[in-house]
């Protein structure tokens, strides 16, 4: 029964790896796995000789165990654990919708007051990793990119810039609890506190992307000028729309750490009052729009583009654009990992890691295959390995090594493959010109992590 199960793991997410070129979404294959998972070992109960449970750990099964309730236990706790995650990204999903409604990132490209590219790059880095650690690092690289297109004409530096934006975004969201979905878990998952994972990681991700940034300063496609556009016209509420987005994000582990509260309540409580301010908003745009077109007053909005906003509901509107394949891909992925854990195999397999290897070169091997494997799955599958303490190293040196290790090729992560798309960047050249600044990076807050961890 576990080699079954094992078999339409590996074919589910053989399937997941080679979804461009089988041209299947990966939430398909995802599904399937996870409802083919739990039916076989409904099934095949009766074979089943291990049963792993996070109160009682890893038992033998008996004839006397009510196995039917087992699996019933376990689907609800894992649904349970995976619902937690879901509606939290969902929630910051709508948050930041709901900012680019109002056009609000916008306001960053204000922040760009140079016109010499070295300036640039730290600028852009710098922006790249404080605003992955808030928001995730797939919406931050496409919010950057987006200015840099009005920012630099030439394609070639944009594919530049967009390198360091990926490895910056992804060091900024490994140190942040709402940076990064496998963080997320973590934090959720009770692996990691909002405090002790900022304390430990933040310095080690500034190493993985300080390094790659300052050996860049005096690479030639940094060197140089570029023509400061003329400044166009935002929305009159994207900046507080933008900070009051930004700051309820934040407020979210700061209720956690207050309250003990679960996360996702934080988030919806966030949610609620984001909501709140833009329905107020968008009805205020609505009274002045009205007020112009019966000829009271003149035009009141600097930006044409609003008019078209004032006439729907932002809420409405933001939750039609959240990503719901993204989510149903983390059910199934989560899931699907729930059962290898709740039949010992994981558990199993982290006890054999440790012996043989140890967790930390393990967790360093993770981050390399981050770069090719997606990193939820290995993140959900190394939460069942050990059995560490709540802020243990190895939680701390997972969360890095995930998080920054996608760098290392640009299909390794979200924020590679929508830079990949956006400025039609080859996997080769990045591999050429990025790869190697993203690998020093890595090793560098590697080695900071484990310096740190002495001391």
């Amino acid at each position: 029964m576990e080699i079954l199960v094992l078999l339409l793991f590996f074919a589910g997410y053989t399937a997941i790896v080679m979804e461009h070129q089988l041209k299947l979404d990966k939430l398909i294959p995802a599904l399937l796995m996870m409802v083919l998972a739990w039916v076989a070992i409904s099934l095949g109960l009766d074979q089943i000789q291990y049963w792993f449970t996070s109160e009682e750990g890893l038992f033998t099964l008996t004839s006397d165990d009510n196995r039917m309730a087992l699996l019933k236990s376990a689907l609800n706790a894992h649904f349970e654990e995976t619902a937690e995650i879901l509606i939290f990204l969902i929630g910051a999903m709508t948050i930041v919708e709901l900012v680019d409604y109002f056009n609000g990132f916008s306001v960053i490209k204000g922040f760009v007051k140079t016109n010499k590219k070295r300036t640039l790059l730290w600028v852009i880095a710098g922006l790249a990793y404080i605003l992955s650690s808030i928001i995730d690092n797939l919406t931050a690289t496409i919010v950057l990119i987006t200015i840099l297109r009005k920012l630099l004409a030439n394609h070639n530096d944009r594919m530049w810039f967009a390198g360091i934006i990926i490895i910056a975004a992804n060091a900024g969201g490994a140190w942040s609890p709402i940076g990064d979905v496998t963080t997320t878990m973590l934090w959720i998952g009770d692996k990691v506190t909002a405090q002790k994972l900022m304390e430990y990681i933040f310095i080690p991700s500034l190493f993985c992307v300080g390094i790659p940034t300052l050996i860049a300063s005096f690479l030639k496609p940094f060197q140089g000028n570029f023509e400061l556009p003329e400044e166009e016209p935002v929305n009159r509420n994207a900046k507080i729309m933008l900070y009051l987005g930004l700051g309820m994000i934040i407020f979210v582990p700061v209720l956690k750490m207050l309250t003990n509260l679960p996360p996702y309540l934080g988030m919806m409580f966030s949610l609620a009052v984001v909501a709140t301010v833009a329905e107020i908003k968008t009805r205020q745009e609505r009274a002045l729009v009205l007020d112009t077109e019966l000829g009271l007053q003149e035009m009141p909005l600097e930006n044409s583009s609003e008019i078209s906003t004032v006439h729907k509901n932002p809420t409405y509107h933001a939750l039609s654009r959240i990503e719901m394949p993204s989510i149903l891909f983390f059910l199934g992925i989560l899931m699907a990992v729930g059962a290898l854990e709740s039949l010992g195999i994981i558990i199993q397999f982290g006890e054999t890691v440790s012996a043989n290897i140890g967790e930390d070169f393990f967790v360093i091997i993770l981050g390399f295959a981050s770069a090719i494997i997606d990193n939820v799955p290995l993140v959900a599958a190394s939460m069942g390995m050990f059995n560490d303490p709540i802020d243990a190293d190895v939680w701390h040196l997972i969360a890095y090594s995930a998080g920054t290790g996608g760098s290392l090729l640009i299909i390794g992560s979200a924020a590679g493959v929508v830079a990949m798309g956006m400025e039609k960047i080859p996997f080769f050249w990045y591999f050429k010109k990025i790869s190697w600044l993203a690998l020093l990076g890595f090793l560098g807050g590697t080695a900071f992590f484990f310096i740190e961890s002495i001391f």
